[in-house]
């Protein structure tokens, strides 16, 4: 078997492969937008829902943090005494003492356990709206991945289309002695590497597929298909007012204000359990007081003189001071991001501009009439490869600056923590 058999037996099979695909995805294809994609996300995702047991789980402490301490009952029996019996207490003889007391916490200790319990609350809260936040973030990327991948999927299958052409011609005008075995081998260069970036291709889109169908859960036989709309125009963004309000979306900043909170919160609850608590009871003597059947009140109260709650105190102290440092440097960065969110989705929007647009609109025309020169022997096989390339990168460049541009809104909404341009 010649060379050139051996060549287009692997394209033809990497062909049908490329067909069986495209077949099976348009019978188990799942063609959506982003907005129905997300809305699958927060139904189904399992990370979600993971973390939103966190949450009520913290909901559920700040209810036992108010409850009450429980009445503690004592009692003492005799067992035996001189009479020999066992648990005799009959009228004079025996003793049974009975004891009951109720913890009684000052300060006002309950309430500020419910409070800090609260802060958990929030924080948690926080958490899973920032995992979201983050989960959504990269969905959106994986989205816009994915359609950039599938776009390029159709300028590797055009080129190689074309290419596949040209090889049969060149290999029959070699036959018919036409041609050079040169111009043939450079044009089966051409088609071998236009075949290996679209295996490389592939193998890009099939990750991204898995990680989809994973976020969105869906059926495994199914082939994504997002669907990109055209970014918006002429939007106006000022970075200050959103950096403003970033300050009130933004999960991560939020979780780190509740934290702060909870920090002086408990710096309050600390020194409050430093007031000594009360303990109020009732007791029954039988015998063994001054009187028969002895009905007594009881309170105890510790001596604050050794254990004051020191170290507690000095640990809250410092928790909350390292905090308030953390809460000031995540607002810088907050700023800063959102700053370099807004620049570089402008930028990506000037790169990407209508002008633009529409000269590479235009450039596959010009491809159409490179290709039929070159059949028409009206430019060279150099010339005609050095346009191909071009071609080629250029559709791709096109696509990722499509790419950049979907990134930078992902990046901007992902800075300012809500949504502010739509996804496309």
């Amino acid at each position: 078997m010649t060379n050139t058999h051996k060549g287009l037996k692997t394209l033809l099979l990497i062909l049908f492969c490329l067909g069986t695909s495209n077949a099976f995805s348009q019978t188990d294809s799942l063609r959506i937008s982003f907005k129905d994609a997300e809305k699958l996300f927060l139904e189904n995702n399992l990370s979600l829902l993971a973390q939103k047991y966190n949450v009520n789980a913290t909901q559920a402490l700040v209810q036992q943090a108010g409850l009450w301490d429980n009445p503690v009952l004592a009692t003492d029996q005799n067992i035996t005494d001189n009479s020999k019996r066992f648990f005799y207490h009959n009228g004079a003889m025996g003793q049974v003492f009975v004891q009951l007391s109720q913890l009684i916490k000052t300060a006002g200790k309950r309430g500020k356990q419910i409070k800090v319990a609260e802060d958990g609350t929030k924080i948690q809260q926080a958490a899973f709206d920032d995992l979201m936040r983050n989960l959504r973030y990269n969905l959106q990327l994986d989205f816009a991945q994915a359609a950039n991948l599938i776009a390029q999927r159709q300028v590797y299958t055009t080129e190689i289309t074309s290419a596949t052409a040209l090889v049969n011609a060149t290999d029959k005008a070699y036959r018919a002695g036409n041609t050079s075995l040169k111009d043939l081998v450079r044009l089966k260069a051409l088609l071998f590497n236009l075949q290996n970036e679209l295996v490389e291709n592939e193998r890009q889109l099939n990750d991204l597929q898995t990680e989809l169908k994973t976020v969105l859960v869906v059926k495994e036989t199914q082939f994504i298909i997002p669907i990109i709309s055209p970014a918006p125009e002429d939007l106006v963004l000022n970075p200050a007012t959103l950096a403003e309000q970033a300050k009130n979306t933004r999960a991560d900043y939020r979780l780190n204000q509740f934290t702060l909170l909870q920090n002086q919160d408990n710096l309050t609850l600390q020194k409050a359990l430093a007031k000594p608590d009360v303990t109020i009871g009732a007791s029954y003597d039988q015998n063994s007081s001054y009187a028969p059947h002895y009905v007594g009140l009881q309170v105890s109260v510790p001596l604050p003189l050794f254990n004051r709650n020191q170290g507690n105190i000095k640990s809250a102290q410092l928790q909350a001071q390292s905090q308030e440092y953390i809460v000031k440097n995540n607002e810088l960065e907050l700023t800063n991001q959102v700053y370099n969110a807004v620049q570089q989705y402008k930028l990506s929007e000037q790169l990407l501009d209508k002008n633009q647009t529409d000269f590479y609109d235009r450039y596959d025309q010009i491809f159409n009439a490179m290709l039929k020169s070159f059949q028409q022997r009206q430019i060279s096989l150099p010339e005609f490869v050095d346009f191909f390339d071009s071609y080629k990168e250029t559709k791709i460049k096109i696509l990722q600056l499509q790419l950049n541009l979907q990134k930078s809104i992902a990046d901007l909404n992902y800075a300012v923590g809500t949504t502010v341009i739509p996804a496309q």
